[in-house]
């Protein structure tokens, strides 16, 4: 048998590098950013971000993706994979 994956809206927020004014984060993306696990950059404009996820902390690249299920579960992903996964919804 062949099932298709049922169609979720999730929210998301793709990492570029730059600093972001504090208003634009979600507050999910914040607290996963700032997780007792986790040690954020002081770099104003750095590389990599770490977020915290239900299987550690992750690396987040310049162009991934932050994604935030609708169960809660964050997680990164790269730019060509979110490409194929998710179109915008209303």
């Amino acid at each position: 048998m062949k099932y298709r994956k049922k169609p979720v809206v999730i929210e998301a927020v793709q990492y570029t590098g730059k600093t972001m004014a504090m208003a634009d984060v979600p507050q999910w993306l914040i607290d996963a950013m700032f997780d007792r696990t986790v040690r954020p950059s002081t770099d104003e404009n750095a590389k990599e971000l770490k977020v915290s996820t239900l299987e550690g902390v992750r690396t987040v690249s310049v162009d991934d993706w932050i994604i935030r299920e609708i169960n809660g579960e964050i997680y990164p992903c790269k730019p060509d994979i979110f490409a194929d996964t998710y179109e915008a919804a209303e």
